[in-house]
């Protein structure tokens, strides 16, 4: 059967230019939570330092980020679904704005010796918030961008959110982030503001960081960026939601392109979050490395990506989403084989024996450089892999039914979205090994690639 076609936007988008730009430094305000909070200081503080022993805590930190999606996976299509009735999305963006800073202000209680499951629970609802207000945002770029320019603006939006997370890493790491042996910041000064390693501080401050960068940075979508006209009131938009839900996941059956689409995406996007969420601890417990040299890390990754998300943007005009988000998988396939191959002294599963000399300062082994050149990899495919799944989404649903169908979306990435996470948890705590539960996340990406090679283009495919 031939799928339906959406119903087609305006042929020229209601957003002025700063309209577009408004709604592209979402990105650039959200990212910083995920960048310093997620991956590469606040999670590797919570699984290094709280917890009484490393893969425990790299466990509590994967049922955390389990049971967030989960809730996720349930309410996003209700809460779509009741947004496309009730017309605009910043008043349900400024809600879970609220929620998303509150927890990351409390999180800065987050001591060691503090109790992990109230400090895994407070985060995990921290990334609930965060995750709808990305599903609200999201909807919006249908009435804002015609779908020809839809993959250049996404992904310019993901190299905007990389940037803003890599300065956030910058401030971190050059004069906040301290060594708990001098308490000194690696350009030799005394961390900001007092904070005091030994404690934590220096981590545990990134949390109210990334909750004021937010606050500021969503400001120009809700000045400048176009919402949708008001509709019904919210008692009969959830009656007309819920209905409209039942109806539209019927519907989705015979949109056989779009449902291909999301199981695929349900699969592999299980593996990319588990792969950014955990990469940054699995890092920290394999070579003990500091809050620092997590951080400068970071920073390399998100040097990449910037480039990397420019570059997709392209490709994605030329070519189509699909081809984009397909190239990224493989990538991201070779850089996880990669970074679960190195150890101490070896890569490659041992093929590459390394020397296990250490020329001393920051990455001083041959191991760690190694680490590093496949990390380089997930920086290049992480942005684009999901910048051009949000734009073959755009591409192929209305601006009037965006609301609903972004809310499968994030149900598709969220789905099983514990099953990931859960699975590294799991594998982790049951053998004790880290790196084999890291290796489960090739087969989430290798599927999802699997499935994707089938999924048809967007019939409006630019090429």
């Amino acid at each position: 059967m031939p799928e339906p076609t959406a119903t087609p936007h305006a042929a020229t988008p209601p957003a002025n230019r700063r309209g577009i730009w408004g709604w592209m430094l979402f990105d650039w305000a959200a990212q910083p939570f995920f960048t310093v909070v997620t991956t590469f200081i606040f999670g590797p503080y919570v699984v290094s330092r709280m917890a009484s022993d490393p893969a425990q805590g790299q466990a509590a930190w994967g049922y955390g980020i389990a049971a967030a999606g989960f809730a996720i996976a349930i309410l996003s299509p209700v809460l779509g679904s009741v947004a496309d009735q009730t017309g605009p999305r910043k008043p349900w963006i400024a809600s879970f704005a609220a929620v998303k800073i509150a927890c990351l202000m409390v999180l800065w209680w987050a001591a060691p010796g503090s109790a992990l499951f109230w400090v895994v629970a407070v985060y995990s609802l921290a990334s609930v918030a965060a995750e709808f207000s990305t599903v609200f945002n999201d909807s919006m770029m249908t009435r804002l961008v015609a779908k020809d320019e839809t993959g250049r603006v996404s992904n310019v939006a993901w190299g905007l959110g990389y940037l803003g997370g890599m300065i956030m890493l910058i401030v971190v790491v050059l004069f906040i982030a301290g060594s708990p042996d001098t308490g000194r910041t690696i350009i030799g000064t005394e961390p900001l503001f007092g904070l005091d390693p030994g404690r934590g501080e220096d981590a545990r401050v990134t949390a109210p960081m990334a909750a004021l960068w937010y606050l500021v940075f969503i400001l120009p979508m809700f000045f400048f960026t176009p919402d949708a006209k008001r509709g019904m009131p919210i008692g009969p938009a959830v009656s007309a939601g819920l209905s409209e839900l039942r109806s539209t996941l019927a519907e989705v059956r015979r949109r056989t392109g779009i449902l291909r689409f999301l199981v695929a995406r349900m699969i592999y996007q299980d593996g990319v979050t588990a792969l950014v969420a955990l990469g940054g601890t699995f890092a920290a417990l394999m070579f003990s490395w500091s809050i620092t040299e997590i951080g400068i890390f970071g920073i390399i990754l998100n040097i990449v990506a910037v480039p990397g998300c420019l570059v997709a943007g392209r490709i994605d005009t030329a070519l189509g989403s699909k081809a984009v988000v397909m190239m990224s998988l493989v990538i991201l396939m070779v850089a996880t084989i990669g970074l679960i191959s190195t150890g101490p002294a070896y890569t490659l599963f041992g093929l590459l024996p390394l020397t296990t000399a250490d020329s001393g300062g920051l990455f001083g082994t041959a191991a760690e450089k190694a680490y590093i050149v496949f990390g380089l990899l997930i920086g290049l495919a992480f942005g684009p892999v999901q910048a051009s799944s949000r734009s073959y989404m755009a591409r192929s649903v209305s601006a009037e039914e965006s609301g609903r169908y972004f809310g499968i979306y994030a149900l598709s990435g969220r789905a099983t979205s514990f099953l990931a996470p859960f699975t590294v948890a799991t594998v982790t705590a049951v053998s004790g090994s880290p790196r084999l539960g890291m290796a489960t996340i090739i087969l989430f990406l290798g599927v999802g690639l699997a499935l994707l090679l089938r999924t048809p283009y967007p019939a409006d495919r630019a090429g």
